[in-house]
């Protein structure tokens, strides 16, 4: 069983701060891309940061300037920094990570299993 490790989550003021973290596993996975989803009440999942092997990071467009999502080379911990935070980023928070199993080439996304974030106004 693959699984990744999340942290973080809460309740929270608006204008706050919050750091979720993820941990993928090692050993004989390679990281293609990691980041984050959330899922608020009646809406769609939405993409809010993906990291790329490479280091480059995507945001939504809705969370950019405030969300900043970081992992250290090598490292298989993600975190995904969260400052002034509005009552509309309120949701579930679900880590992925894009995995290739080193030797077999197989690839696949797996994910966490997601933590609540609240942001209250």
């Amino acid at each position: 069983q693959v699984h990744l490790v999340e942290s973080g989550g809460g309740l929270v003021q608006t204008g706050e701060s919050m750091r979720l973290s993820c941990k993928a596993p090692g050993t004989p996975f390679s990281i293609n891309g990691i980041g984050w989803y959330r899922q608020g009440p009646g809406i769609t999942r939405e993409l809010v940061a993906r990291i790329s092997s490479s280091g480059t990071v995507e945001y939504a467009v809705s969370v950019k300037g405030r969300f900043t999502a970081s992992r250290a080379n090598g490292e298989r911990t993600a975190y995904l920094q969260m400052d002034n935070l509005k009552p509309e980023d309120t949701a579930v928070y679900t880590c992925f990570a894009d995995l290739t199993r080193v030797g077999s080439g197989s690839r696949r996304s797996y994910w966490g299993q997601g933590t609540q974030v609240t942001v209250s106004s």
